[in-house]
């Protein structure tokens, strides 16, 4: 008997089919089944499953004899044939990651949970950009015993990415609804009632591919056919009557709430593109649906979410249009706000008594709002087209008084294709029609102007509004007019090989942003119209010029150029992978250049490059360029770790400085590297063989990191450059910067400053899950005395809440964090090698740990029990924030001497003249 049986649901989808099976069929479990379950396909689908059936004697294929029309029959029919007490669903143009069938398994085995659940992985084909799905209820292995426990998961209503007991199955007699779409969300909705306990998982187990390929789209992304509307509507319906009839009737509000955010969440966001007729026939079906809501549900979604509900339900149709474009936008405010008093509400008029309480957005305290994040909103009105030149009437809607707040704003228009943007400034006028904080300008745009490379460019690319006050820039989309006609202008050739046509209109999803679709005409463009009826040539070309262009190519080029002499004077200098002007080799640039050393310096960059000096030579990363100025420069200064497929030559000195002290296990102490192949290994060997010099801030360090590197060059035990600012914090030179850090972020004078920088958690990269601490709360707890600056590791993402612009603040645009610690008054984080550098300022640390255990325990491993090292307290909830941070000289004095040991044992190098020793020892020291 097979552990698992995996059911393949089909129909007409014979291309993509052997790629499912191959992932089933590919798992690390290898006792298992797949049924190939068709729903009577019309094309060759049956000829492809009888190969893949006789290829492999764990596939079987089973054929309904009339076509459903849906996934249910095919599913029911899938549960009926199967023999393995494990069961699982896979759609035919999806995957399974190679381990989801034993990890859900064994997961099942030792929890004994009636199903188990995982992440799901979403594909976007078109980008290939990457999503997973509900990350917040996957951030844990857990065991949630039944639904009552955690109504949330109602939200995880996929059957594809759970691994079921055939059992539990047939106990309740599950089966999926026929005649009907969205089957999986009654499915999923009784099995999660029904079950005794479910398993939870944090990795991915599912791969879902999502198409936006007009032919191939999915029915749930097919939400511009009304039937999809009724089925989803019909489906929720049944979800009540079950409930309702199984003596369920109290999870009503958090199915309810689930159907808010989810199903109708996503029929509001197509909102802005669908014509009145769909329009008409939404608001007639959805309308009655919605009074039928429970008020705890709609009082539970954002602010934004209630107003568009409130809009829809009393027929304001255009209005709830308008919001639905700002929803999951916080930086996008309303076109109009209407103040009475102390209150604030959304719209142009003041609500009668019904709206008053929906409509009111006090609590996004536009007056407090900081230029950085405070919302705005900026449309196009018209495009007139001139030839190649678009004269834009832009109208910017200010409810927030950016624009007239004290402090000049200047403002340009940026429009990139393939290099650097076109910048256009230009200037606000009063609105023509007396309108209140709104502001008008005519925006000229020469499309010949926008920096193009030789060979052109094809792609979309979307203009941004950028506004600058007192040296801090931020950059808005763009929203086009619905119902803007697309337009077109060719430009002539500028050069040999590319002109280029360029079409002009709205994006058609998302906010709607003004878009510019570009196409190459001229020999390129020929080319390029002629590929599909030359698609298998397409092909070839293609993956040769991924060839001639990929770094396996560009290590071949640059192991020719290390035959060319070395450039004694040449320094190529990177740091955070070429993130920013930052981290020691910043300080030890900025020492050279005081110094007046005749050296020739070139940074490395790799995204948004407007942190460096403007007086600072800059090179792509991964460009050719790069890899000239890789293979010809003297020295190499780098924090992270240069592309490992350059080997360095003997002339060339490399400096790592690295970017911080180890709490979690490196290097070889890692148990994938330590566990890993020997070609993993010596890869890893020969990487570090390259630092000729290694900076070292402590003996902890050279314990820790230097020994699970095999690290044996020469060591600077200097303590790290970066940290020469904040060791001598007191100077004029570094309150001058906190002052100015302070004045970018709008913090208040006399109001205490809180840097909440966390780490990232491994396997979690972009999640956001490493934002712990309930902003909310402390907000309401502590915001009217504190601001609090955010400043997640480069790997996460973070949006400042609407709500919270007025206490909380955004602190990524600093590329450089040593602003941010000079101008903190404490530092609270969790497990980031940032409480070491702030260390040496003095000031309070404070460390939210309450996933510690977690922490500790997972797959990489710590040096430290940080209870045993810690220079603060390790704080579990948000109450014990607070009360930390309204007694902090209380906190001082309880953890002076720990704090004290703290210093001693991470910062014992540290002088506050690391620059001048290195570029002494590794510069002027060297024997050019």
């Amino acid at each position: 008997m097979p552990d698992v049986t995996v059911v393949v649901i089909v129909y007409n989808d014979a291309e993509r089919l052997p790629r499912a099976v191959r992932s089933v069929l590919g798992q690390s479990l290898r006792n298992l089944e797949v049924i190939i379950a068709d729903d009577c396909s019309s094309d060759s689908t049956p000829e492809v499953a009888r190969q893949l059936q006789a290829a492999d004697p764990r596939v079987r294929y089973v054929r309904l004899e009339r076509n459903s029309g849906g996934c249910s029959a095919p599913r029911n029919a899938g549960i009926d044939a199967a023999r393995s007490p494990l069961l699982m669903f896979l759609d035919s143009d999806d995957e399974l990651p190679k381990h989801a069938c034993k990890s859900l398994l064994l997961t099942a085995e030792r929890t004994r949970a009636d199903f188990v659940t995982g992440e799901v992985t979403r594909i976007f084909e078109e980008t290939g950009a990457t999503r997973l799905w509900y990350p917040d209820h996957f951030d844990d292995v857990r065991l949630v015993e039944g639904l009552r426990e955690a109504p949330e998961y109602f939200l995880d209503h996929l059957s594809t990415n759970k691994l079921y007991q055939a059992d539990f199955i047939a106990r309740h007699g599950l089966r999926f609804p026929e005649g009907i779409h969205y089957e999986d969300q009654l499915f999923s909705a009784k099995a999660f009632t029904l079950a005794r306990a479910f398993a939870v998982v944090p990795w991915p187990v599912y791969t879902w591919r999502l198409t936006a390929a007009p032919a191939n789209l999915s029915i749930s992304s097919s939400r511009h056919k009304i039937q999809n509307l009724v089925d989803r509507i019909a489906v929720a319906r049944m979800v009540d009557e079950f409930l309702e009839q199984s003596g369920n009737a109290d999870l009503r509000p958090a199915k309810d709430e689930k159907f808010l955010r989810h199903d109708l969440r996503l029929y509001l966001g197509d909102l802005p593109f669908r014509d009145r007729a769909w329009y008409e026939r939404f608001t007639e079906l959805m309308t009655p649906y919605l009074a039928e809501i429970s008020a705890e549900a709609v009082r539970a979604l954002p602010r934004e979410q209630r107003i568009c509900l409130y809009l829809l339900r009393t027929g304001r149709l255009d209005e709830a249009i308008e919001c639905a474009r700002s929803l999951d936008r916080p930086s996008l405010a309303p076109r109009h706000v209407t103040r009475e008093g102390s209150r604030t509400f959304w719209g142009s008029t003041a609500p009668d008594t019904d709206g008053a309480d929906e409509l009111n957005i006090s609590e996004w305290r536009l007056d407090e709002q900081p230029f950085q994040t405070a919302p705005i909103r900026h449309e196009i009105d018209r495009v007139t087209p001139a030839g190649p030149v678009l004269l834009l009437s832009l109208r910017t809607y200010d409810p927030a008084r950016l624009l007239t707040a004290s402090g000049e704003v200047t403002a340009e228009l940026w429009l990139a294709a393939a290099g650097e943007p076109l910048k256009l400034p230009f200037q606000y006028a009063p609105d023509t029609n007396g309108a209140a904080d709104v502001h008008t300008a005519e925006i000229a745009i020469d499309l010949r102007r926008v920096p193009m490379k030789a060979k052109g460019f094809k792609g979309h690319r979307h203009p941004v509004v950028a506004l600058d006050r007192l040296g801090t820039t931020r950059t808005d989309l763009l929203l086009a007019p619905r119902d803007l006609p697309p337009l077109r202008a060719r430009l002539p050739l500028h050069g040999p090989l590319a002109g280029h046509t360029v079409r002009v209109a709205c994006e058609g999803r998302g906010a709607g942003r003004l878009q510019f679709a570009w196409e190459r005409s001229g020999a390129l463009g020929c080319v390029e119209r002629l590929a599909p009826s030359l698609k298998p040539v397409r092909g070839r070309v293609q993956r040769l010029q991924r060839r001639a262009t990929g770094p396996r190519a560009k290590a071949l080029v640059y192991h020719e150029l290390m035959k060319l002499p070395v450039d004694r004077d040449l320094v190529l200098f990177e740091a955070q992978e070429g993130r920013g002007y930052a981290d020691s080799p910043r300080y030890i640039y900025e020492e050279l250049v005081r110094r007046g050393l005749p050296l020739r310096a070139v940074w490395s960059y790799s995204g948004d490059p407007s942190s460096f000096p403007d007086d600072v030579r800059l090179v792509r990363r991964g460009s050719w360029e790069y890899v000239r100025t890789l293979a010809r420069a003297h020295y190499w200064v780098d924090s992270h770790g240069l592309p490992s497929i350059y080997g360095k030559r003997p002339e060339t000195r490399y400096l790592q400085t690295w970017h911080g002290q180890a709490i979690k296990y490196m290097g070889f102490d890692m148990p994938e590297l330590r566990f890993g192949s020997p070609e993993r290994q010596q890869k890893h060997r020969d990487m570090i063989s390259r630092w000729d010099v290694l900076i070292s801030p402590s003996q902890e360090f050279e314990r820790t990191f230097v020994r699970a590197n095999e690290f044996t060059g020469e060591l600077l035990t200097c303590g790290l450059p970066r940290n020469d600012a904040l060791v001598r914090w007191n100077e004029p030179e570094q309150r001058d910067r906190a002052a100015a850090a302070r004045a970018r972020l709008q913090i208040p004078d006399g109001s205490p400053m809180l840097l909440y920088a966390p780490t990232f958690r491994d396997g979690e990269r972009g999640t956001g899950n490493s934002i712990r601490v309930d902003l909310t709360e402390l907000a309401e707890r502590c915001g009217g005395d504190w601001r609090i600056v955010v400043r997640p590791h480069y790997y996460e993402r973070f949006t400042v809440p609407r709500e919270l612009g007025h206490v909380v603040r955004d602190g990524r645009p600093f590329a450089d964090i040593n602003d941010l610690l000079l101008a903190s008054d404490a530092l609270l984080t969790d497990y980031s090698s940032v409480m070491f550098d702030y260390a040496n300022l003095g000031r309070p640390i404070l460390l939210f740990t309450d996933d510690y255990e977690q922490y500790r325990d997972s797959s990489r491993g710590t040096y430290y029990d940080l209870p045993d090292i810690a220079p603060g307290p390790m704080l579990a909830t948000t109450e014990e924030l607070a009360d930390a941070l309204r007694d902090l000289d209380q906190v001082r004095a309880e953890w002076a001497d720990r704090y004290a040991r703290f210093q001693t044992m991470f910062n014992s190098h540290e002088t506050g003249r690391a620059s001048k020793t290195v570029v002494g020892l590794f510069f002027e020291g060297d024997n050019r």
